[in-house]
């Protein structure tokens, strides 16, 4: 994939009966454990908030990710510096 389609990579997500998650436009997975996970867009971030959560699969060539569990929430936020890291998302 050449970067200018890489950089206009598009985002959609779909939940089916709150139990799987299915999202594209995916650039990586900063972190995750059983009751949330953080995922990274172009521009922004979001964070998928549940129970039991688990990333099935993701690929950051395609940008697809699956997620599986009872899934409560998505929420976007602005992507930080990816220099931030992970705690920075977790403790702001």
């Amino acid at each position: 994939m050449q970067k200018n389609e890489q950089q206009k990579r598009k985002h959609d997500f779909s939940v089916e009966d709150r139990r799987l998650l299915k999202a594209t436009g995916v650039i990586d997975v900063e972190g995750f454990d059983e009751t949330k996970i953080y995922a990274m867009l172009e521009e922004t971030a979001f964070t998928i908030g549940g129970k039991d959560l688990k990333v099935i699969s993701f690929s950051a060539e395609t940008g697809d990710l699956r997620i599986e569990g009872e899934i409560d929430s998505v929420t976007y936020s602005p992507a930080l510096s990816r220099k931030a890291g992970i705690f920075a998302r977790i403790f702001r």
